[in-house]
């Protein structure tokens, strides 16, 4: 949510400095008047626009601040067949997840199919690599299921349990 608050703040700053460049102008007073209407359009707009984009979920090929993430941790995709593969994605580095959508592939969907039946047999998590990276169909696995991590080592017993 802070996002939001940043990139809104710096959309009314902005819009206000080309509102106070229209006034300042030697112009009419008619257009001075319809730069104020203009700005005092502008912002609300901007701001209902930024809300309405935080509940879809974004195409990969355009995130551009974690586009060299080496991975991302899937924790939920839904396959519309023909359409897109909706992906929410937790990445390194961020407190929640996000919603991303791919383009339609058959064989990311069975890669993805096949990595999450995997990963439900090992008892892992489904991973993505590279996932801002434009994929090809003949390019290398994308979606993969870590292996099971291994157990703590055993704490040797200080005292023989035999003896009270």
């Amino acid at each position: 949510m802070v996002d939001i608050i940043v990139l809104f703040s710096i959309v009314g700053i902005l819009a206000t400095v080309l509102a106070a460049i229209g006034l300042g102008a030697p112009r009419k007073f008619w257009i001075k008047v319809c730069a104020l209407v203009t700005i005092a359009l502008f912002l609300p707009a901007a701001y209902v626009s930024l809300a309405e984009l935080l509940s879809r979920p974004k195409p990969v090929r355009i995130e551009w601040a974690q586009r060299n993430a080496p991975h991302a941790t899937v924790l939920s995709a839904q396959l519309q067949e023909g359409k897109a593969i909706y992906l929410w994605l937790m990445l390194k580095g961020y407190d929640e997840p996000r919603a991303y959508v791919l383009p339609w592939s058959q064989r990311m969907a069975r890669q993805l199919h096949e990595t999450r039946r995997e990963a439900r047999k090992k008892g892992t998590k489904v991973m993505m690599r590279l996932p801002f990276k434009r994929q090809t169909d003949d390019g290398p696995r994308v979606f993969y299921a870590p292996p099971q991590p291994p157990l703590p080592p055993k704490q040797a017993a200080r005292q023989d349990p035999l003896i009270r």
